[in-house]
């Protein structure tokens, strides 16, 4: 039986990873779309282990990448439970590079993840609680409610967004764009 509650230390997951040349892009840099497999990987490891089921990627929030990961460095995710709803859960993660030579740290990227619990038969499940140990818990669980209001005011927004297409042509006046209808 799945408990009701849980300490976010219970679930705290930490990877590290050597980048290779094979991990690069074009311009030498490590590619974005394979930092963004990793972390949908350490997502899945911390919603796993806090849920104790199998959990679904629902939505990615916020993946800003904030500095360029170099071929050599060691790159450590760490993931923890900002949030639990009822049958979704958000792990924050923080992405952090380091040159192995000099020790030098920077931090690269933080990105939420939105995970839902499933069962043997896929149907969503119930996601256990969670127990707020520290203030920086207590901090990153309200911040989570914040964006979780702000990402559903901008769906609101959008959807009630009606256009003619003449004042739509006005709209983009100023923009880099032509139109050719």
């Amino acid at each position: 039986m799945t408990p009701k509650l849980k300490p976010v230390s219970a679930s705290r997951v930490e990877i590290s990873e050597l980048m290779l040349p094979s991990h690069s892009n074009f311009s030498g840099k490590i590619h974005g779309g394979f930092i963004l497999s990793l972390l949908d990987q350490i997502a899945f490891a911390c919603a796993s282990k806090h849920c104790g089921s199998y959990c679904v990627t629902a939505s990615v929030d916020t993946v800003d990448f904030l500095k360029p990961i170099e071929i050599g460095e060691l790159v450590t995710m760490k993931a923890s439970v900002n949030f639990v709803g009822n049958t979704f859960i958000v792990i924050g993660i923080r992405v952090e590079a380091e040159n192995i030579q000099t020790g030098a740290v920077k931090h690269c990227n933080s990105s939420y993840f939105t995970m839902v619990a499933k069962d043997d038969e896929g149907k969503s499940v119930k996601v256990p609680g969670l127990i707020l140990e520290s203030e920086k818990d207590l901090k990153r669980f309200f911040k989570s409610i914040k964006r979780n209001q702000l990402r559903k005011e901008r769906h609101d927004y959008s959807n009630e967004l009606e256009y003619t297409v003449n004042e739509l042509i006005h709209e983009l006046e100023g923009y880099n764009v032509q139109i050719k209808l």
